[in-house]
């Protein structure tokens, strides 16, 4: 056989595999015929598969399954308990690092010290140190992810703008953590990486298509279509905090104005309190601990707050209006620190999106709150390590 030929066969072995071990992740314990019927592959194709994983730990057999015509047969499972993937987090000036399960089951999570622009060489010391103290404590760490602010360059392994925390662009992601760790690491940018939770961890929904958008520290998007990430050429599509809702607004560190991060963002709002007294102690406060004390005002009647949160959530509406206009999904999931500010914040959204929208493209558009927590970037950290597990699985058992 020529090496195209068993190159090509090795693809769709892997193909196989990985397509075995979505299934079981997805629908739980199933028997082998089940599995053969679902995915179109033959009995025997599944059963010599199937007994490579088996040997490999990486799936196992439970018991006795009814199967059709009253026939047993012996069910499989993938133990999504069984194997931790370690999440971490950067934001501008918050990282958390978290140790989670292949559900996304969330077994530890801590908040580093708050980064500034002087601290991030000991941020990043104090992530490498904290890593390896998981890892070797933790014989079932199976690989890393890392999300990190976008736009970041895949190839390059760097961040092209950070606003309002530029020493991040001098960090160099993927020499940094790359090869820094005993197991695989994958970075993703942080949108994306939060699109890869609600797609794998949101059980009461099994959209296909949908938008992830991240209102935090940075504002960004993470696009699912039909399944898949939506990528660009070098992996910094869906970067929405940066498209202009105003040609003549504030100017933005990325050389652009009136970018969409520097009106409905943590930091964007921060900034605004420090203006005002709505928030008397905010100048001594995180960008999150402001945001926080903004919506505990208004939940307790403050009318200044409460028109606060409808002006961010306006701002934020015509992001909406640019996601329905630009990728169509038919579902948007509005997630981290800002939507925290809940229903309010959602409905100033509907409202400029009721206003704005194609009427015949928003009706049949879901725009939600997350269910998951706020700190849904981590979980996505995690996530991309555990999408990575699932679609490749040789990479982590040799022997498969």
């Amino acid at each position: 056989m020529n090496a195209n030929a068993t190159a090509s066969q090795a693809s769709v072995s892997e193909s196989n595999r990985s397509r075995i071990l979505q299934h079981l992740y997805h629908n739980g314990i199933s028997s082998r015929a089940q599995i053969a019927k679902a995915l179109e592959l033959t009995p025997a194709a599944i059963t010599k598969i199937t007994a490579r994983l088996l040997e490999a730990g990486v799936i196992s057999e439970t018991g006795d399954l009814e199967g059709s015509k009253n026939r047993r047969s012996i069910g499989l499972k993938l133990d999504t308990a069984q194997f931790h993937v370690v999440g971490v987090k950067f934001a501008r000036s918050l990282v958390e690092v978290g140790l989670f399960d292949l559900a996304g089951r969330r077994i530890s999570l801590e908040d580093l010290p708050t980064v500034s622009e002087d601290t991030i060489p000991a941020t990043l010391a104090t992530i490498h140190e904290h890593v390896n103290r998981l890892i070797a404590s933790d014989d079932a760490i199976v690989a890393v992810g890392i999300a990190v602010p976008g736009p970041y360059l895949q190839d390059q392994g760097r961040t092209a703008v950070v606003s309002s925390m530029t020493s991040w662009r001098s960090v160099n992601f993927l020499a940094e953590f790359g090869e820094a760790f005993p197991v695989p690491v994958f970075i993703e940018q942080d949108a994306r990486a939060g699109a890869l939770a609600q797609y794998l961890f949101d059980r009461d929904s099994t959209c296909e298509n949908l938008a992830y958008y991240l209102i935090g520290e940075g504002v960004g998007l993470g696009v699912i279509d039909n399944g898949r990430l939506i990528d660009g050429s070098q992996g910094a599509a869906t970067e929405i905090g940066h498209i202009s809702i105003d040609v003549h607004g504030i100017p933005c560190d990325c050389g652009n104005v009136g970018c969409l991060e520097r009106y409905c963002s943590a930091v964007a709002i921060h900034q605004r309190l420090l203006d005002t007294d709505i928030v008397p102690d905010a100048g001594s406060m995180t960008h999150t601990e402001a945001c926080r004390a903004l919506f505990a005002a208004a939940d307790a009647g403050d009318g200044r707050a409460a028109a606060l949160i409808h002006e961010v959530g306006r701002y934020a509406g015509y992001g909406c209006v640019t996601i329905l206009n630009a990728y169509n999904p038919a579902r948007i999931v509005v997630g981290d620190i800002v939507s925290e500010a809940g229903q309010p914040l959602l409905d100033a959204i509907h409202e400029v999106v009721a206003e704005r929208a194609i009427p015949d493209i928003a009706d049949e558009t879901t725009i939600a709150i997350s269910p998951l927590p706020t700190d849904a970037t981590v979980t996505g950290a995690a996530a991309v390590a555990i999408t990575q597990f699932l679609e490749h699985p040789s990479v982590f058992f040799d022997d498969v």
